[in-house]
């Protein structure tokens, strides 16, 4: 039987069994599973096929859509927060005269730190007894009570964007430095020449090299926050009153705490809808903006 088979299939073989078991058979089941009334404190209903009775139930299920808007502005405004921040970052290193090196390696830094240690360590200084920022913001007068920042419903969600920009505006801040790095200069000098100021140059030059670099972050980081549960299940699991509950975090508590995996499962394959949504976007905005810089360079 192995006879028949070419050498480089042969020798692909081991890894196209593994990813069948491990990615693409639990891909189907649990697309399959959307389709079904399945839980799991009953295994024999994931033999009940229902239709689209799941997806329907979400769609008009005012939790479910709440999380999703929820998601929706967590993404744009963490994503658009990152960018700014990632691009002045970029800027003011690139114009370092001394110990580039050094400033990448700590403009790295956050990065380093996994989502559930971050959702630790902002949950402790967001803490409205012993929390750094409270301690601060009393120590300069600024405030005399503790300002619940995990406890009321708006903060709370202003906590969890301060957490996600801060871990993450490094990928933009990296990528836009290495736009930096790889624009020629000539352009640069020529705009300078002819008279303009350093906000043209940077609008009508500078900006337009890099905003490739700015998109493809925007697509990385798109994904990471389109499926965001680490950070926001250590800092409030979803509260106070799912006032911070994510597309995620609700199809997690429907899994486990609820046990109705065919629900979670139609959840989860509408969020997958939603990050496609946001490549598309972002992938068509890469596009855009590789063509000006072919037709303008």
């Amino acid at each position: 039987m192995f006879k028949k088979i070419s050498p480089p299939v042969l020798l692909l073989l081991p890894a196209i069994i593994v990813l069948v078991a491990v990615v693409l058979f639990p891909l189907l089941l649990s697309f399959y599973s959307s389709f079904t009334p399945f839980r799991l404190t009953r295994p024999s209903t994931l033999f009940t096929f229902i239709g689209l009775r799941n997806y329907i139930r979400i769609l008009t299920d005012p939790v479910f859509l709440a999380a999703f808007v929820r998601t929706v502005v967590l993404l744009t405004i963490a994503l658009n927060l990152e960018m700014l921040l990632g691009l002045g970052l970029a800027l003011l290193v690139n114009k370092a005269t001394h110990g580039k090196r050094i400033l990448r390696t700590l403009m790295m830094f956050p990065m380093m730190f996994s989502p559930v240690l971050v959702g630790f360590q902002f949950k402790f200084m967001f803490n409205d007894n012993v929390g750094v920022i409270n301690n601060a913001l009393q120590s300069l007068g600024i405030t005399n009570d503790a300002i619940p920042w995990l406890i009321d419903g708006n903060l709370a969600l202003f906590s969890i964007i301060v957490a996600e920009v801060w871990s993450s505006t490094s990928v933009f801040a990296i990528l836009i430095l290495a736009g930096l790095f790889a624009m020629p200069q000539e352009p640069v000098e020529a705009a300078k020449v002819d008279g303009c100021t350093g906000w043209q140059t940077f609008r009508y030059v500078t900006w337009p090299f890099l905003m490739p670099f700015a998109f493809i972050a925007m697509t990385i980081r798109s994904l990471d926050v389109a499926r965001a549960y680490d950070i926001v299940k250590i800092m409030t699991d979803g509260g106070p009153a799912r006032r911070t509950e994510l597309i995620w975090t609700l199809v997690g508590r429907t899994a486990y705490a609820d046990a109705q995996m065919g629900l979670a499962n139609a959840m989860a394959y509408v969020s997958i809808l939603l990050s496609i949504a946001f490549t598309v976007y972002f992938f068509r905005k890469l596009a855009l903006a590789r063509t000006q810089i072919g037709a303008e360079w």
